[in-house]
């Protein structure tokens, strides 16, 4: 359907708009220059230097990099005590006659952050438990029963809602003195969070929870119980970041009369341990970012090497999994290259050239594309790719390549279809769209990106991944989809009217932004129950560590554009988290 533009917006539409020339700079393509960091530090960029052209350009105003060199020079002389796993590991090895101190301690390894050490433990205990044990007839209260099946289901294991069937007085209402247990409503909220379609009793808790524990945060109650609740509230734990969920529930552990001095001892130094590895890979990523010069290069891209490794961290924080890691964040950037051109740069002729030659994928294609500028991105474009396939080939991982490749094409074709929609004056129905948006978001090149440095992946696992229509991956795609819409509304119009879903959405069903907004949220609700029934139904070929990724995305999109968009304006609140995440270590009792 085509656009109805009137007078004034395309009046709007043109003072949005401003003539910027093309830059061409030196043929290297990735060029050392220790300017690049001064660079980046310039405040919003335009374009300057040496003419092709004068071309009418999409305005851009990306926030400059914020950090500078800093993990570059970050010192590695102290390192943190050693707590050897052995530590902690007697915990899980030694036999309990109570199968509930089993799984309160299991909580207590995933919610410290430490689960990883002791993962075929954990999927053993939880196998023989969820055969042999049974809570029925039981008189647990609501805090255990709450944590049993919020563990169960953490791990996949569909345990049944009516458990909490007991906690119901006559009329089917929970009952009102359940209130005064903190504790067990806290758990509640949290096991709610787990619901899938149909559940309707876990609607009900989740009202009843969040009702109580607002009223609580009014009242007064110890400081840790308060910000504890307050994260909650704001980010459930199944909805958050598992390093930045981590670090926040060591804190309150700590506070805690039932802790375990010893456990918490292993999770504080490992918290530190493994901050060091990823400070460490994140100054190597840093010392290859100011190397390769593209701050200066392309200052019409975003700049955000820090925030493309805190993203890998927060989708896979393992210490194994550093090859993933560096994959990751390289290949973020390069795809935030091709992004932005796209969207804040690129005229519609030299896009459809850059799409050609990404389909391509050969050096030969360089020479068909216009413009020095956009050769020298898709030189970078090519060398991360080169970069990447030797690293996975010395890994014999190469069987990644090919479909990483075949997602990264798909994701560019998806670009232009949005750009061609722009060029053409095309506002396509919101279901258009959305099935062109869950793959320009990105989510799916994440995973597969990925998965190439991951020992867990195979060929069945990669082709599960391509079927975008399974209900964990959809759910995912969808949900990061509207969420990035919701945040980046405003600045795509701002660059020149860019198609959103939002505006789609909008036009659709008549409806205003604010509207539209709330509809989105209510979209992302049920999302959440497709992801949580996607994982406790996915076909067991799948290993667990890729459909956790898929949860972890999922999660990244809720932190990152629930209140804002952190990557495009990481100075309003990712900073801070990655501070708590990526810089302040624990502090340790001497």
């Amino acid at each position: 359907m085509a656009l109805q533009a009137t007078a004034t917006a395309a009046a709007s539409y043109l003072l949005m708009r401003r003539v910027i020339p093309v830059k061409v700079r030196g043929n290297a393509c990735f060029a050392s220059n220790n300017s690049s960091a001064a660079a980046s530090q310039q405040g919003p960029r335009a374009v300057t230097g040496r003419y092709q052209d004068q071309a009418v350009r999409p305005l851009q105003n990306f926030s400059p990099d914020r950090w500078g060199d800093h993990f570059i020079t970050l010192p590695f002389t102290n390192s943190p005590s050693r707590i050897d796993e052995e530590d902690g590991e007697g915990y899980v090895m030694s036999s309990r006659d109570d199968p509930i101190e089993n799984i309160l301690l299991i909580n207590s390894l995933l919610r410290l952050g430490v689960s990883y050490h002791f993962e075929i433990e954990i999927e053993e205990q939880l196998n023989h438990l969820f055969l042999t044990f049974s809570i029925d007839n039981k008189d647990y209260d609501l805090h255990t029963v709450a944590v049993i099946f919020q563990v169960f289901r953490s791990n996949g294991y569909k345990m049944s809602c009516n458990v909490f069937n007991k906690f119901k007085n006559d009329n089917g209402m929970f009952k009102e003195e359940l209130a005064s247990n903190t504790k067990g409503i806290i758990s509640l909220y949290e096991a709610c969070q787990w619901g899938i379609h149909q559940e309707h009793i876990l609607d009900e808790a989740l009202t009843f929870t969040t009702l109580h524990l607002e009223s609580l945060l009014s009242r007064s109650c110890p400081d840790h119980l308060r910000e504890y609740i307050g994260n909650a509230l704001k980010f459930p734990y199944h909805k958050g970041m598992p390093r930045l969920e981590s670090k926040q529930y060591i804190s309150y552990y700590g506070n805690e009369e039932s802790r375990n001095d010893l456990l918490l001892k292993f999770a504080k130094y490992d918290f530190n341990r493994v901050q060091m590895l990823h400070q460490k890979e994140l100054s190597l990523l840093s010392s290859w970012w100011q190397n390769a010069n593209l701050a200066s290069r392309f200052p019409h891209v975003r700049q955000r090497m820090v925030e493309s490794f805190f993203i890998a961290v927060a989708v896979l924080f393992e210490p194994r999994f550093a090859l993933a890691r560096n994959i990751m964040s390289k290949w973020y950037l390069g795809l935030t290259l091709i992004d932005d051109t796209y969207d804040a740069y690129g005229l519609y002729q030299e896009l459809q050239a850059l799409k050609r030659a990404v389909e391509r994928w050969h050096a030969s294609a360089v020479d068909e594309l216009p413009g020095e500028y956009l050769r020298n991105i898709y030189e970078a474009f090519l060398h991360i790719s080169d970069e990447v396939e030797e690293a996975v080939r010395k890994e014999g991982r190469s069987s990644g390549v090919f479909y990483a490749k075949e997602v990264i094409k798909k994701q560019v074709q998806c670009y232009h279809v949005q750009a061609r929609w722009l060029h053409e004056n095309i506002m396509p129905t919101f279901d258009e769209y959305l099935e062109n948006g869950i793959w320009s978001i990105g989510t799916i090149a994440t995973v597969t990106l990925l998965m190439m440095g991951m020992r867990e992946a195979d060929e069945d696992a990669y082709r599960w991944l391509l079927n975008c229509d399974t209900t964990i991956l959809r759910a995912m795609c969808e949900l990061s989809r509207l969420y990035n819409d919701m945040q980046s509304n405003e600045d795509e119009e701002g660059r020149g009217g860019q198609i959103s879903g939002i505006t789609c959405y909008m036009k659709e069903y008549g409806v205003s932004k604010e509207e539209a907004v709330e509809g989105f949220r209510e979209r992302i609700k049920v999302l959440w129950k497709d992801m949580n029934e996607g994982f406790m139904e996915a076909p067991m070929h799948v290993p667990k560590q890729i459909l956790m990724a898929t949860f972890n995305i999922a999660r990244v999109s809720e932190v990152c554009y629930k209140y804002d968009d952190g990557f495009t304006k990481p100075e309003k609140t990712y900073k801070d988290y990655i501070t708590k995440v990526l810089i302040d270590p624990i502090p340790l009792e001497e």
